[in-house]
């Protein structure tokens, strides 16, 4: 006698009576909302939820590398990963440090 193995899924990979779920793309979901809300600024729609502030201190990356930087250099405030990049940013002329403060967004004050 041959056991049957229990089925735990449909051929369809969907109940029996079921619809299939259809995917809505971002643009799709604000355009429902401005149809159904208007441009009330009462109304609380996906769009008009803002997350309030982290308690963690946000990640600093290596500007040279992308790796996760654990220290910066005093002198010109770059980030670095390990020593290989100090000994980079030291030789590295300020016209260049001042390029990478502004790849990243940072004010420079030298």
């Amino acid at each position: 006698m041959q056991e049957e193995m229990p089925v735990f899924k449909s051929k369809t990979m969907q109940e029996p009576g079921m619809k299939k779920r259809l995917w809505k793309s971002l643009k799709q979901i604000q355009t429902t909302e401005r149809n159904l809300f208007g441009n009330t600024s009462t109304a609380v729609i996906y769009s008009s939820i803002n997350a309030p502030p982290s308690f963690k201190p946000p990640k600093k990356y290596s500007d040279m590398s992308g790796l996760l930087a654990s220290y910066s250099c005093p002198q010109s405030k770059i980030y670095y990963h390990n020593s290989e990049e100090y000994k980079i940013v030291k030789k590295m002329p300020s016209d260049i440090s001042k390029g990478y403060l502004t790849l990243r967004g940072a004010t420079s004050l030298v």
